[in-house]
């Protein structure tokens, strides 16, 4: 399966694997830094990017995921305050987006292998 990959521009300089949100303006992304960040998808570009130049984002499908913290495989990721995935745990009553699971193994620092599936949970 390939990934949908779609170009956006930067609100802010984001870099490579990195975990972005919508903005109030089209066709525009920022870096996700809260678990409740509606989070779009994540970054495939390379070196990154910076503000008000346009960057990658796989939408949809698989991607390689930069790891914030461990996390095991089928586990469902969300944002960091550094854009990274980790373990998604929504507090009982509390929403969390996130980006979608991993399929390995993984601790701070790793590129996983993830799915790409944005949506929402509560704890």
């Amino acid at each position: 399966m390939n990934p949908f990959i779609k170009t956006f521009v930067c609100a802010g300089a984001i870099g490579h694997r990195r975990l972005v949100k919508y903005t109030a303006n089209d066709g525009e992304m920022a870096l996700a830094t809260s678990p409740t960040d509606i989070i779009a998808g994540v970054t495939d570009f390379p070196g990154g990017a910076k503000d008000k130049e346009r960057i990658d984002v796989v939408l949809f499908g698989p991607a390689d995921i930069e790891l914030g913290g461990t996390v095991g495989p089928g586990a469902g990721v969300t944002a960091d305050a550094n854009g990274k995935a980790i373990a998604a745990a929504p507090a009982a009553g509390v929403n969390h987006f996130i980006l979608g699971r991993v399929v390995v193994n993984g601790v701070a620092g790793d590129i996983a292998k993830g799915f790409v599936n944005p949506h929402r949970i509560q704890g």
